[in-house]
């Protein structure tokens, strides 16, 4: 039985649906045992237990690699965390401010205000954890277990949809919310990944972006209640302009922007030559 199922083991998929549940259930025992101590809604022990949080969804993602595929652990090197990390969070910031701009230009946002610290540390922890627990989840693992035996593209394709879905359950989505987290979120975070082949670009763009979006600029995230931001600002205009009641990143400029950043970092990734084609994933299939 020990030799059958290390067998199995040995299957992509397989490994998609174990780490997958180990993850998955990691992140709601950690959840569920800061539920147990008084962290309060917006202190710094709330970001302290994000963090603790985030460093344990690592340390399973390790796990992971070297007792269920016996492999060094690649997405998570403490070798790229002072160099990638940083860069994703800077990219993040800076692409979501550039779009929220556009969007001021264009009529749909205003700012009519600084308010101050906010509830900084809740959408810090609320950064911390969607950027490392959804990275890990989407990338990590549904991603790259599916690039190994579909390819670069198709898994791309299909972990985006699957991203977008995810989103449909939050409050104030809409078909066209899923779409867009699904092309703008999928593509940009998924080619992050391609690019450096590691999650700190990809968890670093995805904290950042949504820190900003919540706390600078004080719009909903995905669906989420307004918070109190560093920004008093109000949105106008047309849904397909502002993204309604799920925020800034279901508007069609948050779509268009994130969408273009993308592509060109999905071509980078081409032309460093770390796309896998589905000659490729068979191959390795085949010889494995």
């Amino acid at each position: 039985m020990t030799r059958l199922f290390r067998k199995a083991l040995g299957f992509h998929l397989v490994q998609l649906v174990v780490e997958a549940v180990v993850i998955v259930a990691v992140a709601v025992l950690f959840s569920t045992l800061a539920h147990k101590f008084p962290l309060g809604r917006n202190t710094p022990a709330l970001f302290g237990g994000a963090v603790v949080t985030a460093a344990g969804i690592v340390l399973a993602w390790k796990g992971c690699r070297r007792w269920i595929e016996r492999s060094a652990d690649r997405e998570f090197p403490l070798a790229g965390m002072a160099r990638e990390l940083p860069a994703g969070l800077a990219f993040g910031f800076l692409l979501f401010s550039g779009m929220a701009g556009i969007v001021a230009l264009l009529g749909g946002f205003e700012v009519l205000g600084v308010r101050g610290a906010g509830q900084i540390w809740s959408m810090l922890a609320m950064a911390v954890i969607s950027g490392t627990f959804e990275e890990t989840l989407f990338r990590g693992i549904i991603y790259r277990h599916l690039e190994g035996l579909l390819g670069s593209i198709a898994a791309l394709a299909i972990t985006s949809t699957l991203f977008g879905a995810a989103h449909l359950a939050n409050p104030g989505a809409t078909w066209f919310a899923a779409l867009a987290i699904a092309v703008e979120a999928g593509i940009l975070l998924g080619a992050a990944y391609m690019l450096t082949r590691t999650l700190w670009l990809a968890a670093g763009l995805h904290a950042a972006w949504n820190f900003t979006q919540g706390w600078v600029f004080s719009v909903p995230v995905s669906g989420g209640e307004a918070p109190l931001g560093l920004l008093v600002t109000r949105r106008i205009g047309p849904e397909w302009l502002t993204g309604g009641d799920f925020g800034l990143e279901a508007s069609a400029v948050a779509m268009v922007v994130a969408t273009l950043a993308g592509l060109a970092m999905l071509e980078a990734a081409r032309r460093k030559g770390r796309l896998v084609s589905l000659a490729q994933a068979r191959g390795k299939v085949a010889s494995g």
